[in-house]
């Protein structure tokens, strides 16, 4: 035990035992962003055994307002968000196995990515995702922390399966698409994107330390800007609904025909589109290939064709990324014509 957790160890809720049960607890943090960073930063530094990292998108510019593990050079270099944090959490901590993965989570990866997880954080940015994370965390009975920010207003919840009521028992359906606020049309200041990812840490640690009776049991709600703190209280949800996740146990966002292939990326001008059947793609092979179509550059993590008003971002999986335009339509033509489905 290093000197390096003195002050950790001194507060009286983890103490020097609950140190050591940290020291060998995996967490699993899904995306990131601005929530990302902030929770990746806090649990790297309080010594775990081992983060995994997972993220499907590159760094840009409009990022660095708030999501603090990243910097201009990392943008110059065309680094994938998990690939510069890693470089830097390995520099916070080296005791800590960092590990990366740049990949949309979906059905077909769920079990491989999210496998020997004692935690998982969310820092991602849709319900699709987090419904996804909900049916494997309630069926494999993982514990997960909900978070969510836009403009000044912060959530964040705990779900601790056959404890606490699930994301299905809160929010039975994903919102329509159209009605959710985006970080688009609201915008978003970084501050409440810490203090939520703040908060998520803590009620981490005290779930990897078996801490459960100090864990909040609610939603919680804040409004920075506003100064307004509120606990929606949910506690007794789960006893009252038909919860299709936690009481019938139908896990439907693990099946692949509930899941989308082509998703419009939120606070962005910007479409995903996931390979049908997975791929393995040579990028130096597929840039000379696009020379003629457009400007194209490349490194061993992705490659970026831009063509008129679009940009394609290609991985190595086949998963690739079309800016410029919020129409699956057309994004999946674009992909047709210069990638192949």
């Amino acid at each position: 035990m290093s000197e390096r957790y003195a002050r950790q160890i001194s507060f009286y809720g983890i103490g020097i035992q609950g140190q050591k049960i940290l020291m060998q607890k995996n967490a699993v943090l899904i995306g990131c962003g601005a929530l990302g960073c902030t929770s990746a930063n806090l649990l790297v530094r309080s010594g775990l055994k081992r983060l995994k990292v997972i993220d499907r998108d590159y760094i840009e510019e409009s990022n660095l307002q708030r999501q603090s593990l990243f910097d201009e050079e990392d943008i110059s270099k065309n680094l994938p968000k998990v690939v510069a944090a890693q470089k830097k959490l390995q520099k916070v901590n080296s005791h800590v196995q960092v590990e990366s993965f740049i990949a949309d989570l979906n059905p077909s990866n769920i079990e491989t990515l999210l496998e020997s997880a004692d935690i998982i954080i969310d820092g991602t940015d849709n319900f699709e995702t987090r419904f996804l994370v909900n049916d494997y965390c309630v069926k494999k009975g993982i514990p997960w922390i909900y978070g969510a920010c836009i403009g000044s207003v912060g959530l964040t919840m705990n779900i601790v399966p056959s404890k606490t009521p699930c994301l299905r028992c809160v929010l039975e359906n994903i919102p329509p698409f159209g009605t959710i606020e985006t970080c688009d049309t609201e915008g978003i200041i970084a501050p409440i994107a810490s203090m939520i990812a703040s908060i998520q840490v803590a009620e981490a640690l005290k779930i990897l330390t078996g801490n459960f009776e100090t864990l909040n049991k609610g939603l919680l709600k804040i409004d920075l800007w506003r100064n307004e703190i509120k606990r929606l209280h949910v506690e007794d949800i789960k006893e009252k609904s038909d919860c299709i996740t936690c009481k019938q146990h139908r896990y439907e966002f693990l099946s692949k025909k509930t899941y989308s292939m082509i998703t419009t990326l939120c606070a962005r001008n910007a479409v995903q589109i996931l390979h049908p059947n997975g791929s393995k793609l040579d990028l130096k092979r597929l840039a000379v290939r696009l020379e003629k179509a457009g400007y194209v550059s490349f490194n061993s993590f992705l490659l970026r064709l831009k063509i008129d008003r679009y940009e394609l971002t290609v991985f190595p999986d086949g998963r690739s990324i079309i800016s410029g335009t919020t129409d699956a339509s057309v994004a999946k033509g674009l992909y047709a014509k210069y990638i192949g489905m």
